[in-house]
């Protein structure tokens, strides 16, 4: 069971990747923050190996919830609920004095995708990226800690 928590995990931020590289979407801040704790509930299952199984997996389960929670919080800024709390999808702005050079310097070399720009998968079908890891966190972190409360896991 661990290594099937882990496989699971780790396919969420491997799916957002195939979809920039072979889908044509562009990740925003938040979307690449809610990768993190795939990974990081990756390496808990599989510690779950070697340390205590039910901890671990539980811990897995939590961290997968994590992203769902991000996801949440970037469902609210798609729907411009409230604005993103992270300062990199803000769009740019310049300081007093400034020249047109020193701004043009200032630019990110790859344009970033704005938060708020809600990243379509499936043409017509109105569930944004981040509403689709919400409803996968909340899947697997809900396996991930149902398998933990189990006397075998």
């Amino acid at each position: 069971m661990p290594i099937l928590i882990a496989v699971l995990a780790a396919a969420a931020p491997l799916f957002a990747m195939a979809t920039e590289r072979w889908g044509g979407l562009n990740p925003c801040l938040l979307c690449l923050w809610q990768r993190w704790p795939y990974w990081i509930a990756a390496l808990l299952a599989l510690l779950a190996l070697v340390l205590p199984r039910r901890l671990m997996l539980a811990l897995a389960g939590l961290a997968v919830l994590a992203s769902g929670a991000i996801a949440v919080v970037h469902l609210g800024v798609e729907a411009k609920w409230w604005p993103s709390p992270l300062a990199g999808c803000m769009a740019p702005s310049a300081a007093a004095g400034q020249t047109v050079e020193e701004m043009m310097a200032s630019l990110a070399p790859r344009p970033a995708k704005p938060c708020d720009e809600p990243a379509y998968l499936i043409p017509g079908l109105p569930i944004s990226m981040a509403g689709m890891n919400l409803i996968y966190a909340l899947g697997l972190g809900g396996f991930a800690l149902s398998r933990a409360a189990r006397r075998k896991s």
